[in-house]
């Protein structure tokens, strides 16, 4: 039965990469939302639904006629900003989860992170989030996945993905436009020795995964998923081909966790004196964190197989930052 699939964000990372996976299927429909169509994917020739999810009526209309909604509309940061992740994040995501169950909306498809609940508890996705002081994105991520929980029943099913780490073509706020910058002031250490995974995702996996829960039979009224890479590098795999093929420098020193967060703590207190955002934040260490995160679960249920390995998706987002980023990259989106 042909189903039709809204998806929001399409202009991003996120949401690109899900309009290019279902459009590669003869039984669904598709429909972008997105806030200007001229950004859209070149190939994509299907329905627009053009405005903004902080407008209620926008929010009403959107869903109309929708079977499954794939939502990657996200407004980022990685550290601070609480009040614009509420307004900009928050807010539209659970006015828009009201109207996709007014609307008849049978599935709504959610992006979220494999570091909700680390360290220790992310293996299993259907734990808890667990919130951190340090990030309200962060917490709003769990917020959302929360509410699925509340409102998920037969006839409004809560699927979410835990993402890793976003890298390849269309790159977004993540951790390489914020980490190579930081390398070359030879400052970085390695914490933990730089054996944690850092279980990078290249974009069109991203965009399997979301193809393949909009349409899969047979899913709980909620479920989660940790949605990585064929293969989960460690961080000083990671940085180490940064060095080997980039050029960048390695870290000079070491330190455990526990002196990594207290040192981006106070990295923190200095940003309210200083002109430029932090070296670190304790965001940037919880990413850091192990997660334990596979893909077996994804695999089993929703015949989920990511075929682009990490070293790939680095290369391809690293020679985009080559032609595109001329500056350090903002912690934050711009502000809307």
């Amino acid at each position: 039965m042909m189903k039709t699939i809204l998806v929001t964000g399409a202009n991003g990372f996120v949401g690109s990469h899900i309009v290019e996976a279902l459009q590669q299927r003869s039984d669904v429909r598709v429909i972008a939302a997105c806030r200007d169509r001229r950004k859209l994917p070149e190939q994509y020739a299907g329905e627009v639904r053009e405005g903004d999810l902080r407008d209620e009526r926008y929010r009403e209309t959107v869903v109309v006629g929708v079977d499954v909604l794939c939502h990657a509309a996200a407004w980022t940061s990685l550290w601070g900003h609480g009040d614009e992740s509420t307004a900009l994040y928050l807010q539209p995501t659970l006015a828009l989860i009201d109207s996709a169950r007014r609307a008849g909306v049978s599935r709504f498809v959610n992006i979220s992170t494999t570091s909700a609940a680390s360290p220790g508890q992310s293996a299993d996705a259907m734990n808890w989030g667990i919130p951190r002081a340090y990030w309200p994105h962060l917490n709003n991520v769990i917020a959302i996945e929360n509410t699925l929980r509340e409102y998920a029943s037969p006839v409004f099913q809560g699927i979410n993905l835990r993402l890793g780490i976003f890298a390849g073509r269309r790159y977004a706020l993540g951790v390489l436009p914020i980490l190579v910058p930081r390398l070359k002031t030879h400052l970085v250490p390695w914490v933990a020795g730089g054996r944690t995974s850092l279980p990078v995702i290249d974009g069109r996996d991203i965009g399997l995964a979301f193809a393949l829960a909009a349409t899969a039979d047979g899913l709980a009224d909620y479920d989660s998923f940790n949605i990585v890479g064929p293969e989960v590098p460690t961080v000083r795999q990671v940085i180490t081909l940064l060095h080997d093929e980039y050029h960048l420098p390695l870290p000079h020193f070491g330190v455990p966790f526990a002196i990594a967060y207290t040192f981006a703590w106070l990295m923190e207190m200095l940003d309210r004196i200083v002109p430029w955002e932090p070296l670190i934040t304790r965001s940037i260490v919880h990413l850091l964190e192990e997660v334990h995160a596979d893909n077996a679960k994804a695999e089993h249920i929703l015949g989920y197989i990511p075929v682009h390995g990490w070293r790939e998706a680095v290369r391809a987002q690293m020679e985009e930052m080559r032609v595109r980023q001329r500056k350090p990259m903002s912690m934050a989106k711009p502000l809307v």
